[in-house]
This record gives structure tokens, C-alpha cells and sequence, in this order.
């Protein structure tokens, strides 16, 4: 998999990457600490706003920006947004107020919203080979996981010799080292189409909505919409209500919540590094569902220790099952960049990226504030059943949607076109006008057939 850092331009960018996240996770730490000097016994209620607004930011800002993607160069768009997150981390140890904390996270997760999307859509573009993409995936899989545990533990260990307000420099020097690593990068020009393709629609809305629009055309990029449901939902009960299973429900210290955390992430990483050997001989479609399918089962697991009011066994079992929740996750997520880049136009690819990251942070919109207001009002047996139900109804709807291809061509020979023509130069008894109604001064009427799938399969 390393090898895929031989190229020197994914190499610079995948630093980019890293070094981004790790500052993303010292200013998530410092952001706290900040809300309770701020709003002592609120900072839960200020933290939960942020978060709000960290999504909402992402839903509205990534469509934009897709919009915008063919007008400036993507180098620009990421070391602009590198930049704008490095000047919102310098000023963040300086705010008193809370709604200066608010506006300053949207700012800040403006940026993430504008950069996120274009690296990815640069990423196929620096390595065009279906492998050396496939492993890039899974790398950045891997980041993602490794940050969620590194960068609690990094920001612990600084907190040790200084004071919080010092992990922002942090943040900031981490944007500030990815803005030089996207310029030092040589980034290959945008893909495009030839000039037989179809014309791109005009206005901002039309922009704006372009890849929206993409997914809700093409059945395998609508499924990944249900695909996008039903992994929030598993995240959701993980990263809302670990500590209420860790500290309320089993009763352990605060230390086991991060080892549970971790036992995601673990679970996540495994699959990360094995799936660019299976999706050689696995496609991307057998892959996402089965992930998406065993969240259902892994649900129905966590129901029943959920269910049971006591035994030692419970604890490894969490683990377990939240291990279980990381793979199938994981097993979702990574091929999720093969399947838009392989199902988007190359002139869309930016666009289709956008709106992946803003449908996708619409459905954990919606999963979060569930997550947690079910689990505090009805329980988290409640809580189970509820996420539970949307993982497997979203798994279900997505197989129904991203049919296979020997169901596709069996439904298209069984599908019955009917075409409807007139004729002016026959005779009203002409046999081929059995069945025909007179029109004008010739005769309509229809036929009806059944197409030739292997011509139906090729437009």
C-alpha cells in the first residue's frame, strides 16, 4: 500500500492531509476546554451548537463551491481554505463571547468544506490507475482513523506541559504546513470530456445543484445516498453514546471511553488495509452492501447487551460489537471514492464530491441530535431500535436501488416498449393498420416489443 507514495505529488498532498486532520483534532480538544472557561456548566450546550454548525456549514458550503470548481484553480480553492482555517485558529484564543466561538467554528468549517471535496476530486487525477487509487483510499481511510486516535493523545500530552490556548498555535502551524505542501505539489490538469459531450448547465443555482442533481440520476450514486444514511447511523450511536454505554451503563471509568473509541477506529483500520487486495477481485457494489447489511446484524448485537441488566461479559462484548461497527463502516466508506469516480463525468468530478460531502453531513445531521435526544429521553434500548431500524431500512433501499448488472439486464428484457407512430400512405385496410384510429388524414397506432438487452445496455 505505501508504495502509492512513490508518486510525489499524492505523497505532498497526502502530508497535506495528515497534518491538517491532526490540527483539526488539537483545536477539537482546545475547542472544549474553551467552552467551559466560557460557559462553565453550558459548554456541553455550546459544544452541541458548534457541532450544528460544523454541519450545517458543510451542507451549504461544499455545494458552492462545487458551482465555482471550474472557474479557479484547485490549488487556490485548497490553500485558501488551508489559510482561512490557520487565521481562524490564530484569533480563537482571543474570543470572550460565544457567539464569537460560533461564527469562528462556521468559518472554520467553511474552509474544511471548501477544501475536503477538491482534494478528493484532485486525488483520481494525480493517479489514474484504478490500484495505486484504490490503495490511496484506503491510506486516507487509515488517516482518518489514526487522527481520531493520535490527536487526543497528542493534545493530552501537550496539555501536561502547556496551557490549552497553546494547541491552537498548534492547529494553526499544521494549516499553515498544509498550504506549503499543496504548493510544493505539481497537480495534473482537470480531466475533461470531448467536445461531443453534452453542455453543462448555466447559473449558479444550476451549478450549485449539479452534483445533487448527479446523484439522484444515477441509481448506483442514489444508493449511495441510502449507503450515507445508514453508516450515519452507526457512527451516530458511537460517537454520541459511548460514554453513556462506558461510564452509565456498565459503570467504568472515564479512561475505557477512549478504549472504546478506539476499538471503532481499530475495527475501521483493519478493513482499510485489506480491502485494495479484495476489491481486485470483488467489485465496489458487493462490497458497500454486505458493509451496509452488517450494520444491521452488528444492531441487533448491540440490542441484546443493551437488553441484558448485568454480567462481565458485557464489556469485551462492546467492544466487540463497536469494533464491528468500524469495519462495516469502514467497508461503506472506502470505495465510496471509486464508485463517484467511476459513475461522475470527469468535467463533474468536483461537483460529485461536493455533494457527497454535503449529503453525506446531512445525514449525520439528522442521526446526531437523534442519537442523543432518544438515547437522554426514551434510553438507549430506545435509541438501538431507532438507529437500528434506519441503518437496515437505508441497507434494504440501497440493494433495491444498485441493482445487479445480470437484474438490470433481466429487467430490461422483460421491460415492454411501446412506439407510437402514424402513417399517411396506407390504406384504411391495409393489415399493418390492425387496430389503428384515424388521424387527420392517415392512421396512429402502436407497437409494442421487447429491446435487445445487449443494445438496451449501451445507449
Amino acid at each position: 500500500m505505501l508504495a502509492v507514495l512513490r508518486n510525489r505529488t499524492y505523497r505532498h498532498l497526502f502530508a497535506a492531509q495528515v497534518i491538517a486532520l491532526v490540527g483539526t483534532g488539537l483545536a477539537t480538544v482546545a475547542l472544549g476546554l474553551l467552552a467551559y472557561d466560557i460557559a462553565g456548566a453550558d459548554a456541553g450546550s455550546v459544544l452541541g451548537t458548534a457541532l450544528a454548525i460544523k454541519m450545517v456549514a458543510y451542507v451549504l458550503i461544499a455545494p458552492a463551491i462545487g458551482a465555482v470548481a471550474d472557474r479557479i484553480p484547485r490549488r487556490a480553492v485548497m490553500v485558501t481554505a488551508d489559510l482561512t482555517r490557520a487565521a481562524v485558529a490564530l484569533f480563537l484564543p482571543f474570543v470572550g463571547q460565544v457567539w464569537q466561538v460560533y461564527v469562528l467554528v462556521f468559518l472554520l468549517q467553511s474552509a474544511s468544506a471548501a477544501f475536503t471535496p477538491t482534494f478528493q476530486a484532485v486525488i483520481p487525477d494525480v493517479l489514474p490507475d484504478e490500484r495505486d487509487y484504490t490503495q490511496a483510499l484506503s491510506m486516507s481511510r487509515l488517516a482518518y482513523d489514526l487522527e481520531s486516535l493520535f490527536s487526543p493523545a497528542l493534545a493530552a500530552a501537550l496539555l501536561s506541559v502547556i496551557t490549552y490556548n497553546w494547541l491552537f498555535t498548534g492547529t494553526m502551524l499544521g494549516f499553515l504546513a498544509s498550504a506549503a505542501l499543496v504548493v510544493s505539489a505539481v497537480l495534473p490538469k482537470p480531466s475533461t470530456t470531448s467536445a461531443t459531450s453534452a453542455p453543462r448547465a448555466d447559473g449558479a443555482y444550476a451549478k450549485a445543484t449539479a452534483g445533487s442533481r448527479l446523484f439522484f440520476t444515477l441509481p448506483q450514486l442514489r444508493a449511495l445516498l441510502a449507503l450515507n444514511l445508514a453508516v450515519a447511523a452507526a457512527s451516530a450511536m458511537v460517537t454520541v453514546n459511548s460514554v453513556v454505554y462506558v461510564r452509565d451503563f456498565l459503570g467504568l471509568s472515564a479512561g475505557m471511553v477512549a478504549l472504546a473509541l478506539g476499538a471503532y477506529g481499530g475495527g475501521s483500520m483493519i478493513v482499510a488495509l485489506l480491502l485494495p487486495r479484495v476489491l481486485e477481485k470483488v467489485s465496489d457494489r458487493t462490497v458497500m452492501l454486505r458493509g451496509a447489511l452488517l450494520l444491521g446484524v452488528v444492531f441487533a448485537g448491540l440490542g441484546a447487551i443493551t437488553a441484558a441488566h448485568g454480567g462481565s461479559w458485557r464489556w469485551p462484548a462492546l467492544l466487540v460489537v463497536w469494533a464491528a461497527f468500524g469495519a462495516a463502516c469502514s467497508m461503506v466508506l472506502t470505495p465510496t471514492g471509486r464508485l463517484i469516480r467511476n459513475a461522475a463525468p470527469a468535467e463533474e468530478r468536483t461537483a460529485a464530491f461536493a455533494a457527497q460531502f454535503s449529503l453525506s453531513h446531512s445525514c449525520w445531521l439528522l442521526t446526531y441530535p437523534l442519537a442523543g435526544w432518544v438515547g437522554a429521553e426514551a434510553g438507549l434500548e430506545s435509541a438501538v431500535v431507532a438507529l437500528g431500524v434506519i441503518a437496515l431500512a437505508a441497507s434494504l433501499l440501497a440493494l433495491r436501488l444498485w441493482r445487479s448488472p445480470s437484474a438490470q439486464s433481466r429487467s430490461q428484457r422483460e421491460t415492454v416498449v411501446v412506439v407510437e407512430h402514424d402513417h399517411a400512405g396506407l390504406d384504411g385496410d391495409h393489415p399493418h393498420l390492425a387496430g389503428a384510429t384515424r388521424v387527420g388524414t392517415g392512421w396512429r397506432h402502436s407497437h409494442h416489443y421487447r429491446p435487445d438487452p445487449l443494445h438496451a445496455a449501451h445507449p
